[in-house]
């Protein structure tokens, strides 16, 4: 009786430290991008809207702005997060009207 209740205990801890990726909306959040940068106007920093605009039909743009998030380049704060979810960060901020 003990193995099962083991077993279940190793796969319930497995699951729970999982890490699911999170959307580019809580990454946003949660790195509190808000304090700077806002969707269409100036804060701090250009909107969305203006980087998007700025990257506008370069084939490497999510790329660029990926590893712009990753090494804190251009004055920047580093975004701790994996690189597929900088690279989602990324595309939902150069699709930003």
């Amino acid at each position: 009786m003990k193995f099962p209740c083991a077993l279940i205990a190793i796969v319930a801890g497995l699951a729970a430290t999982t890490a699911f990726a999170a959307t580019p909306e809580e990454l946003i959040a949660k790195n509190r991008c808000g304090r700077c940068h806002s969707a269409k106007t100036t804060v701090k920093a250009p909107s969305f809207a203006s980087i998007a605009e700025k990257y506008k039909g370069q084939a490497d743009a999510s790329a660029k702005v990926a590893q712009m998030l990753k090494t804190g380049a251009n004055e920047h704060d580093k975004v701790a997060a994996s690189d597929a979810e900088l690279k989602a960060v990324a595309d939902f901020v150069l699709s930003s009207k």
